[in-house]
């Protein structure tokens, strides 16, 4: 019997898009993912700075306009996806976190996957109730020193003050975990991610999964769909 890490043996690496709001769980629930199907996260965030970092072509591009203060362009983005996916390590898929953000970018990640005879695996949105959801990012916060992440209610350290993964003593909670900045946030996710949604579902490959339930139960019905899309 094979076990979850060998059984996404499609001849392309998988290409999985978790779309859901700030504090659905998607970094999270991406992790579990990456552990169990040896898959890889990407964030934008992310591969910008290492793109910076290692000097790249493309990641000298974004230094210029991040020097000036500008927004780095969709074109320098999806140079440097292009770049990190072309990496061994990212042999049994990818997870796209972060991007893309707009119809427009979905399409041009489209034709950049056509390219390279990919397509989109599978869009996943993680479905929440909006009030629930305020209540929950007011309430996280994470380890100082490694980032792993807590919650006053859902998540609080088997020890109390002492971090389950690191040992770490002190924690942080960002500046706009609050319930004002969160309520105002999840309308602006709503009304930019739902051209993404009727893209995906145009598709045929949009999946939606109930994110209210806890860590675990997501996490399973997530591998389940990611075993079902990968066979």
């Amino acid at each position: 019997m094979m076990s979850d890490s060998t059984t996404m043996t499609q001849t392309k690496p998988a290409v999985l898009i978790l779309l859901g709001p700030p504090g659905a769980g998607k970094g999270t629930q991406a992790r579990m993912l990456e552990e169990t199907f040896g898959l890889v996260q990407l964030s934008t965030g992310d591969l910008l700075r290492a793109a910076v970092s290692q000097g790249t072509e493309a990641g000298l591009a974004a230094k210029a306009v991040m020097e000036e203060g500008g927004l780095v362009s969709d074109e320098i983005v999806l140079a440097i996806l292009q770049d990190r996916m072309a990496e061994p390590d990212v042999a049994k898929g990818v997870i796209l976190d972060g991007f893309p953000r707009t119809a427009g970018q979905a399409a041009a990640l489209d034709g950049l996957l056509e390219e390279n005879g990919q397509s989109v695996t599978a869009a996943i949105s993680l479905e929440v109730d909006d009030e629930a959801m305020i209540a929950r990012v007011a309430g996280r916060y994470t380890c100082a020193k490694c980032g792993e992440g807590y919650h006053d209610e859902f998540k609080q350290p088997e020890v109390a003050g002492v971090c389950d993964k690191c040992g770490g003593t002190e924690f942080k909670r960002r500046a706009d975990d609050n319930a004002e900045t969160a309520r105002a946030r999840l309308e602006a996710y709503h009304a930019q991610t739902a051209p993404l949604i009727a893209h995906y579902k145009a598709l045929g490959v949009l999946e939606e999964i109930d994110a209210m339930g806890s860590i675990d139960e997501i996490a399973s019905g997530l591998g389940s769909i990611v075993k079902r899309v990968s066979a």
